[in-house]
């Protein structure tokens, strides 16, 4: 899949505010700092389309993209690390999980994964909700530039062990080199 155009569309933050569209949905989720808005503008060939903090926790909404005018990115905010408070921080989740819930065009969901880190609870418990719901789940190790070959290994592994999946079920990327980029996109047309 070749991306020629990329826009946003608005943010939102319940179900009466997405976008009314047809095109074939696709969401980045993971934990603040993992490197979605990154990841995005890498796919996109944009470095501006989605904004990338300087600190982990920006996204605090879900911003809408589309793509080709064919094609629509949700980019989610992160769970995690974000330096909000507690009441913001324990409102993201349920946004998030409505919004897996309800969006009928969603087709895929890609979650990311930093490389340098192993899975925790919320990860396995997103996988394990994106399962009952029957929604497809791509696994995405992010910052594989930043571990040597053979530490990449060890950690996808570990990743693959801690998720109860096959190592070569993960795809791995880098904003920084491209990495990936070709792979994913190519399991975005798959899935049209």
């Amino acid at each position: 899949m070749k991306i020629l155009s990329a826009v946003f569309v608005k943010s939102a933050v319940s179900p009466q505010d997405y976008p009314g569209y047809p095109y074939p949905e696709f969401a980045f989720l993971g934990k603040s700092n993992v490197g979605k808005s990154s990841l995005i503008n890498m796919l996109t060939g944009r470095r501006d389309l989605v904004k990338v903090g300087a600190r982990p926790g920006v996204t605090t909404t879900i911003n809408f993209f589309v793509v080709n005018d064919a094609v629509s990115i949700a980019d989610l905010p992160g769970f995690g690390y974000a330096k909000l408070s507690r009441s913001r921080k324990a409102g993201f989740l349920p946004m998030i999980r409505r919004y897996l819930s309800e969006r009928k065009n969603l087709r895929l969901v890609f979650l990311l994964l930093d490389a340098r880190r192993g899975p925790g609870a919320l990860e396995r418990d997103t996988v394990t909700f994106l399962s009952e719901l029957e929604i497809p789940v791509a696994l995405v190790a992010t910052k594989c530039d930043k571990l040597s070959k053979n530490q990449l290994k060890k950690n996808l592994m570990l990743i693959a062990d801690s998720l109860e999946t096959d190592m070569h079920n993960i795809f791995i990327s880098s904003s920084k080199s491209g990495e990936g980029k070709n792979e994913l996109l190519e399991l975005i047309r798959e899935n049209l």
